[in-house]
């Protein structure tokens, strides 16, 4: 048969939401590559696409895709399994998940459900309302972007984001926490066009010298943690020098007076004195985005992850208002544009009945930050017995790691892991069940930095005996008389988009205060006094740890093709002090693990801070135990 050219889309846990072309004979996928400029639904993708998704192919057909059920047949770790066939694994894992209700009740088996690199139906599909069915623990999506959602949330509500295509039009811009020269890639592009068309100044708030910073007029490298100080001692520089914009505060914002008054402690030398910048830098920055017209505020969710995330976030976000840069195309805050998608799946779940239910007012919550504690066996009545696991690398992605391995390596834990390829938490699985990537299965992508939704179809055979995910929970209810359908056109019959597939907003119609406002009630801005707690010193561990994405994975996927551990970074006078040269074997450590990795030396993060990406498998660091990067972050 000869190649075939077929359009799809890329769901992928990333902001762009590209619009891809493949290349498929004879049923297989040979190659993946950006739709052209003209033809692309999301016209955000402009022609290119990373090198992770170009190289996808080695994924879907690669040594570690997983083509049949799999029963554990060694001890957990060992990656010894049987083959067997659907009917067999389901049943096993009906039988165990029936046995731990009966015993200790619905609240001991968890679904691990995360498919953030799923599509919209993948995501929102069946495993909720097999949960919800069963009365099962709901579990809370602690590890990423729940502070910065609830932080949003709290100052402006739902507002829509600012249209990342828009940002061509503005005359400063700010890139706090985010890193879009790997995990934004698409947004580059326009910077670089505001800045080299239109004159834009560029600044990126970010303790390391990231691609995106190398290029910045002004990059502040602060010490991490200390956002929440920075975005104060802006604030009260410009009520001193009388840039607020008093009109648009009073009319459209509540709480200043509470907002101000708690930041009147951030003189510039105190601010300096704890971000590790200049005072001067401080100044000239907040003189800067105050008088410029029109500025956009990128932010991301680097803050987040530290000790003053939440109060970061809102401190940072309060400065557009206190300076008005609102009401301009290309102003505003770009942020997630999920909200300016709003694809309505609450038919799919069915969840106002669900919620209805008596089984469901009963449910528990667990967070991912708590699945170490929860598998511990003296958890008791608290204690998970039966983990369903479906999107999700939690042996590998979650902070304390090592409490983690300890529970999930418990023989009397009854795992069940839907997946693609063999991954660290399948090592330790009872039951392994293969899972369908987005080539071979329709559903929606739902973009969460560009104003589209798109349809993909399939575009080549399924790979084995794999399934969706609606597929899995519609088969693993029939075992309990759930009639759960798993029909991809009745599916869509229960989704609403806000507009047409493949339709974007029209360009200029995301201006923030004149085609979306915030929600609250009032239709304000919410101002949330800052809060700062100092980060406790140790003597033993001067040192912080960054481990943010990379451009080889994304968050763990893609993991398996990576085989050389990460390199540690530190800055140059960090590793004088401690005779450390480049490329040199060392020990990264803390009181939970030790870690053996190559030092890259230089002055791409400040002092005080290294650097190691996150994603990386267990194999990368040539481990027998299991253990990696998260084995060194706390619960």
């Amino acid at each position: 048969m000869a190649l075939t050219t077929l359009q799809t889309a890329c769901p992928l846990d990333c902001p762009d939401g590209c619009s891809l072309t493949v290349g498929v004979e004879n049923g297989r996928l040979l190659s993946v590559d950006a739709t052209p400029i003209g033809e692309a639904a999301n016209a955000l993708t402009a022609g290119f696409i990373c090198q992770k998704v170009k190289h996808h192919a080695e994924r879907v057909h690669g040594s570690d895709r997983i083509l049949t059920p799999l029963v554990r047949t060694g001890p957990k770790g060992s990656a010894t399994f049987r083959q067997a066939s659907w009917d067999e694994a389901l049943a096993l894992a009906a039988d165990r998940i029936k046995a731990s209700i009966a015993v200790n009740g619905p609240g001991s088996v968890l679904p691990y459900l995360y498919n953030s690199s799923t599509g919209v139906l993948g995501a929102n599909s069946l495993g909720s309302r097999f949960g919800a069915e069963l009365g099962l623990p709901v579990l809370a999506h602690t590890i990423c972007a729940a502070t910065m959602g609830a932080a949003k949330r709290a100052v402006f509500g739902g507002l829509i984001s600012a249209d990342p295509l828009d940002i061509e039009h503005a005359n400063y811009i700010v890139v706090w926490g985010a890193n879009p020269t790997v995990s934004n890639t698409h947004l580059p592009p326009l910077i670089n066009k505001a800045v080299r068309e239109g004159g834009a100044k560029l600044v990126v708030i970010d303790p390391r010298r990231t691609g995106i910073a190398a290029r910045a007029h002004r990059h502040l490298a602060l010490r991490p943690g200390t956002d929440v100080v920075l975005a104060a001692a802006v604030a009260r520089h410009l009520q001193g020098h009388e840039l607020l914009k008093s009109d648009f505060i009073s009319a459209h914002s509540i709480g200043i007076d509470a907002f101000l008054e708690a930041c009147s402690p951030w003189t510039l030398d105190r601010a300096a004195e704890v971000t590790g910048l200049a005072a001067v830098d401080i100044a000239n920055f907040a003189e800067e985005w105050a008088a410029a017209k029109p500025a956009m505020l990128r932010i991301g969710w680097g803050m987040e992850r530290t000790l003053n995330g939440g109060s970061g976030i809102t401190t940072a976000l309060a400065l557009p208002v206190l300076m008005g840069h609102f009401g301009l195309r290309g102003s505003g805050i770009l942020h997630s544009t999920s909200s300016g998608n709003a694809v309505d799946t609450s038919a799919l779940s069915n969840a106002q009945s669900l919620l209805a239910g008596s089984s469901a007012a009963a449910r528990r919550t667990v967070s991912q930050n708590d699945l170490g504690e929860v598998l511990r066996p003296e958890a008791g009545t608290d204690r998970i017995d039966v983990l369903l696991v479906q999107g999700a690398n939690p042996a590998l992605m979650n902070l304390d790691q090592t409490t983690v391995l300890a529970g999930l390596a418990r023989e009397d834990l009854f795992m069940v892991v839907h997946e693609q390829v063999m991954t660290d938490t399948c090592l330790y699985a009872d039951v392994v069940l293969p899972a369908t990537t987005h080539f071979e299965a329709p559903d929606l992508v739902d973009s969460y930095g560009s104003f589209v939704v798109q349809p993909f179809p399939a575009v080549i055979d399924r790979v084995g005996e794999s399934r969706t995910n609606a597929e899995f929970f519609a088969a693993l209810g029939n075992y309990f008389e759930l009639d759960l359908d798993a029909d991809f056109s009745n599916m869509m019959a229960g989704v609403k988009t806000p507009r047409p597939l493949g339709e974007t907003r029209s360009l200029g119609t995301s201006v923030q205060m004149v085609d979306t406002f915030p929600t609250h009630l009032d239709g304000k801005f919410h101002l949330l006094p800052p809060v700062y707690v100092a980060a406790p010193v140790s003597a033993e561990f001067p040192l912080t740890l960054l481990s943010p994405a990379n451009n080889k994975t994304i968050n763990s996927m893609f993991g398996e093709h990576h085989l050389e551990a990460p390199l540690v970074h530190l800055n140059t006078a960090d590793a004088a002090a401690r005779g450390i040269v480049d490329g040199q074997q060392v020990s990264v450590f803390n009181d939970l693990a030790a870690l053996q990795l190559t030092a890259h030396v230089g002055d791409d993060v400040r002092p005080g801070v290294v650097v190691v990406a996150k994603g990386f498998w267990s194999r990368s660091f040539g481990r027998t135990d299991g253990l990696g990067l998260n084995a060194l972050i706390a619960r």
